[in-house]
């Protein structure tokens, strides 16, 4: 045999327990650590288009843009933290707490960000999606950061189950945004408002920081100096609403005397009080869209007719029909108890309206009333409703605009079978917008009688553009309000519910 070599392995060194070992975090640990940050990332994300909703509306460009913004700056984190992962375990720790850190700050502080970017002059689409950038995308970056180390540690922790730990650690991510979109969708949001919802997103975020064993603390004033602002930001901050649930954003302002209701800083409905019009049998309309509205009403309507309202707003057309007419009907649809719980504290004429005649009542309710209150969303109401109404006001709004549901060839046809008469719709859009063409089309599809006016336009470039549609020829009406012309329409595709109006959800 030749004369080669022969190698021989060499005894595993032996471990010296004087020099440290790298830190093992528990398995379950992880675990939890990754379902929190992944919870906290998706209410983050939720309270996010909330908060922006009084600023810039609520619709489909603000969602897709908070979206895509924190969808990026988890995206960022991730490759970010990848990198954390592959350093020295101490110094990757050490890492990662400073990013909880900032991630806790940067959350408590979005709300105070938003306002000051919008303070500066942030306006239209451009300015939307510059603020969300500048408010969200640095804290949807830290949040993220922490999960490739914990995925990494997760796997070390049980040794030749690399496979079934990987499999835990996607599941964790997942279920944590989950638990994420609940929790922001129906308990803080509902209950504590956006700005605690932000400032409770900071605060898991530190909770975390004492799990994550083996590196430095750091300066501990550093961290409680954090606490302490996340803390003063979760009380003392501004609220973004002076009302605020899962669906609207309220606030109530008085000029004179003239109350305002505004829901994600759109004017909904108005009511004129004073000692001159005390008495609900004397209702003055504040805002001239509804003076509109009446006229067509108080000219196209029997004295016991029966009107149906999707969107309750302020309850002012209700009020105005029932106090003029006291043998006639009214079915108010209003999908968020919290307006109706506003009109009853802060607009007396409509207050007094429901303690008078009104009742709240479920959608599949028999009782027959004045004034009927229904708290459900208004094509849910349309599809389920056994009831027959002799004209119907359509007056919906989901910040600036009508949600795309409301406004398809599919809810108006349900509308001409149920409703005898009229039916009249309320928009705001430019005078020969995208949805005003879209809704004249549709209207032409149902009915053989079409008629639109709309009012002065206001600086943004929209006006109220209102329709009157009906099975039979509509009377001419005397001068309306001040400002209200006949509008000049273009010819468009009529909205499905298979390809609807995308400017607002």
């Amino acid at each position: 045999m030749g004369g080669g070599c022969t190698r021989r392995s060499l005894p595993p060194r032996p471990i010296r327990p004087d020099l440290p070992q790298e830190p093992v975090i528990r398995f379950s640990v992880t675990i939890v650590l990754i379902l929190v940050l992944s919870a906290v990332g998706l209410t983050y994300e939720i309270a996010a288009g909330r908060v922006l909703a009084p600023f810039f509306g609520t619709s489909l460009l603000t969602w897709t843009t908070v979206i895509a913004t924190v969808l990026g700056g988890f995206s960022l984190g991730s490759a970010l933290g990848g990198i954390v992962a592959e350093r020295p375990r101490a110094k990757a720790l050490r890492d990662v707490r400073t990013a909880l850190v900032a991630t806790a700050v940067l959350m408590a502080v979005s709300p105070t960000l938003l306002g000051i970017v919008h303070a500066s002059g942030a306006r239209g689409t451009g300015g939307m999606m510059l603020s969300v950038i500048l408010v969200f995308f640095p804290a949807s970056v830290c949040v993220t950061i922490p999960s490739p180390l914990l995925a990494k540690l997760a796997i070390e922790a049980r040794p030749g189950r690399e496979g079934s730990s990987l499999g835990f650690v996607l599941a964790a991510g997942s279920v944590g945004a989950i638990l994420g979109a609940v929790l922001a969708g129906f308990v803080t949001l509902p209950l504590i408002g956006a700005t605690a919802t932000f400032a409770v997103c900071g605060a898991a975020a530190l909770l975390c920081l004492p799990f994550l064993r083996g590196a430095d603390r750091g300066t501990p004033g550093v961290t409680i100096a954090a606490a302490g602002f996340v803390a003063f930001a979760g009380i003392a901050g501004n609220p973004a609403c002076q009302y605020e649930s899962g669906l609207s954003c309220l606030h109530v302002s008085q000029r004179g005397p003239e109350v305002r209701l505004i829901s994600d800083g759109t004017i909904q409905a108005a009511e004129i009080v004073g000692p001159e019009t005390e008495g609900v049998d004397q209702v003055d309309l504040a805002l001239s869209y509804t003076d509109w509205l009446w006229a067509r009403m108080n000219r196209d309507l029997a004295q016991d007719a029966s009107v149906l309202f999707i969107g309750g707003g302020g309850y002012s057309l209700p009020t105005k029909l029932l106090s003029s007419r006291p043998a006639a009907r009214a079915v108010a649809v209003e999908i968020d108890p919290l307006v109706t719980e506003v009109v009853r504290r802060h607009m007396p004429r409509a207050s007094e309206m429901i303690e008078r005649t009104g009742f709240v009542a479920p959608a599949d309710a028999d009782e027959d009333g004045r004034l009927r209150i229904v708290h459900a969303d208004g094509r849910v109401f349309l599809n389920e409703t056994e009831g027959r109404f002799d004209a119907a006001v359509m007056d919906a709004f989901s910040s600036g605009s009508v949600p795309a549901h409301l406004v398809t060839v599919e809810t108006f046809a349900r509308l001409r079978q149920i409703v005898d008469g009229p039916v009249y719709v309320n928009l705001l859009d430019a005078p020969d917008g995208p949805l005003a063409r879209g809704v004249q089309a549709i209207l032409r599809d149902v009915y053989p009688h079409v008629l639109a006016v709309r009012g002065e336009v206001n600086a943004r470039g929209r006006t109220n553009v209102l329709f009157a549609a009906s099975p039979s020829p509509l009377a001419t009406l005397p001068p309306g309000p001040d400002g209200y012309a006949p509008a000049q329409i273009a010819d468009a595709r009529a909205f499905t519910d298979d390809r609807g109006w995308v400017g607002h959800r």
